[in-house]
């Protein structure tokens, strides 16, 4: 089991954890998710095949690309509409 702490952009309100939480966890090898809005934060314990590169690449398509990346406007409008599908979702 792998443990890794990344620390991304956009990440706003808890309708941005939910979806972040919500859409890590439908990978194949993902046990648990921690999503902190206030520290900027996903933490990700996962096995199997999935690699680090597999989460950052499936957060950027969130609209959360990993702090360090480029965060142009598209990815902010992303993050967005996730956030507003994780306030709608219960």
């Amino acid at each position: 089991m792998k443990t890794e702490k990344i620390l991304v952009a956009n990440l706003k309100c808890g309708g941005c954890e939910k979806t972040i939480k919500c859409k890590i966890l439908e990978m194949k090898g993902v046990e648990t998710v921690d999503v902190n809005h206030e520290e900027d934060s996903v933490t990700v314990n996962y096995g199997g095949e999935i690699t680090r590169k597999d989460i950052i690449k499936k957060l950027h398509n969130l609209g959360y690309p990993e702090a360090t990346d480029e965060n142009g406007l598209i990815l902010q409008l992303k993050s967005y509409g996730s956030c507003l599908i994780g306030r709608i979702k219960k």
